[in-house]
């Protein structure tokens, strides 16, 4: 049963010269629909509004409209109680369908049990989506999906910077909470990749500037968040990683190798922190001995050769090995998921030509977004939608320099009802998972906020969920977590 949302329908154009062509962009707007999953067992009836709403500037004049898509448990009444998930993608030009059709969504992109793509292209229900226990509204930020500026008048940095994008983000929030009489309800934020550092800017952003206060943050593959890690620390952090590919493509040494990667990882994780990065902060004047034993042990863990490793001076950047690991089989391995393999014009070279899980996971999901707005969301319109890479050159200096690590520690300080879990996948060399560790040991340097701060790791890469296993797993973490961090009737929010 579908029908239009009772409200005013406003057209204006938008030309974006880049494509050359002209589109009708609705600045207000909603189609709804019905439809019901079986999660757990149990038949979840559900309303889906897919819009758009307009960006208003400091004096109402709206100059963008996003498009969202905004999932209602229907046989639900009192919604006072009932969390509502806030959910962004990265990039930052991503569109939000990776989290939407990809994992916690009420229909799911075809893929296979390892997330690999398969014909024909489509969507299926997910037995996993969180739509049991939170109701959802995936956003899409300026120039991803069918959300566009209303005309190329609009200055970009209004839009296009780490605290910009925060702050009329922010303001579109309240007023998309107003609208759907959301304000009683326990909130959630979950953010994936640059998502990350979108949500942890804004949980600050909406309670100082607009006075929302949230229950939990998730942060799916998060990104640095502002923390510094530079020198040293960064050369050391990406071991963990290497040693998770290595094991996964099965070339460590035997008696690693014969070992489950969990009994693996603590051991590496420990050599990272208490030798190598030690080793790496003395630079040349490293005693020559002990440089060849780091050598070593590091060739042990990542599947190197020793030569390579010397020749980068024991700092063997990510890029590199990415072409190195497999070299002699002919393969590269994936950056943000190093289960994927690709193929290189030539052997030779310091990095792969291309991102192989990247287009792997593109080739899945365009074709699907667009079939599943269209025509099972019957969203209808001739705007191209914009997977990724729209947003142009991204502010990350003077105003707009990334803090988003300590806006959510601050957050968190703040608000004793807030809560952050980490997801991360192993196999992720964009975002790995060790780094993501270590954002959670070092936002918070007093320890005094660390009982509300956990991280969860998963078997597969950026995108853990793509993998059945991991998808199962992953979104029962968020069910505990969200039983977790909702309070007890009449419990208070104080220390």
């Amino acid at each position: 049963m579908k029908h239009l949302a009772p409200i005013l329908w406003v057209y204006f154009l938008t030309t974006f010269s880049s494509f050359a062509q002209n589109r009708t962009l609705k600045l207000d707007a909603a189609v709804t629909t019905t439809d019901q999953v079986t999660i757990k067992g149990k038949v979840v009836p559900y309303k889906a509004t897919a819009g758009t709403q307009p960006v208003y500037d400091e004096n109402g004049k709206p100059i963008a409209s996003l498009f969202y898509v905004y999932y209602e448990r229907s046989d639900v009444t009192d919604r006072t109680t009932r969390p509502l998930f806030i959910s962004f993608n990265g990039g930052p030009g991503a569109a939000s369908c990776w989290m939407h059709i990809g994992y916690t969504g009420p229909k799911r992109v075809k893929v296979d049990s390892e997330g690999y793509p398969v014909q024909p292209y489509g969507v299926t229900d997910n037995p996993h989506s969180i739509l049991d226990v939170a109701d959802i509204v995936y956003v899409e930020p300026v120039n991803t999906g069918f959300s566009r500026p209303v005309n190329d008048s609009i200055p970009r940095s209004k839009f296009f910077g780490v605290n910009a994008d925060i702050k009329y983000l922010a303001e579109w929030l309240n007023m998309f909470v107003s609208r759907k009489n959301r304000w009683p309800s326990p909130k959630y934020l979950i953010g994936e990749s640059y998502g990350t550092t979108r949500v942890s800017g804004l949980a600050l952003e909406l309670q100082n500037a607009n006075w929302m206060y949230l229950n939990g943050v998730i942060l799916v593959s998060p990104t640095d968040l502002g923390i510094d890690r530079k020198g040293p620390v960064a050369a050391a952090n990406m071991l963990p990683y290497y040693a998770a590919t290595a094991w996964y493509h099965k070339v460590l040494p035997t008696d690693l190798q014969q070992k489950d990667l969990d009994a693996i990882l603590p051991e590496v994780e420990q050599f990272t922190i208490n030798e190598l990065t030690p080793a790496i902060v003395k630079g040349g004047f490293l005693e020559p001995e002990k440089r060849k034993q780091m050598a070593a042990k590091i060739a042990r863990y990542s599947g190197l050769s020793e030569k390579v490793v010397l020749e980068h001076n024991l700092a063997v950047p990510s890029s590199f090995y990415w072409k190195e690991l497999l070299r002699d089989k002919g393969f590269t391995v994936g950056r943000l998921d190093s289960r994927y393999l690709g193929i290189d014009r030539q052997g030779a070279g310091e990095r792969p030509d291309y991102a192989a899980e990247y287009d792997s996971w593109k080739h899945s999901f365009t074709p699907a977004i667009n079939y599943y707005l269209r025509e099972k969301l019957n969203y209808k319109t001739d705007l191209k939608y914009f997977i990724s890479g729209q947003t142009g050159q991204w502010d990350r200096a003077g105003q707009n320099t990334d803090r988003t690590g300590e806006n959510l520690r601050q957050a968190v300080a703040q608000n004793p009802y807030l809560h952050v879990m980490i997801q991360s996948g192993y196999y992720d060399g964009a975002t790995d998972y060790f780094n993501a560790k270590y954002n959670l040991w070092n936002m918070d340097p007093s320890g005094k906020l660390k009982n509300r701060l956990q991280w969860k790791g998963y078997r597969g890469g950026h995108m853990m969920y793509l993998r059945d296993e991991d998808l199962a797993t992953s979104t029962e973490d968020i069910r505990e977590f969200v039983k977790k961090t909702l309070p007890k009737p009449d419990q208070p929010a104080k220390y």
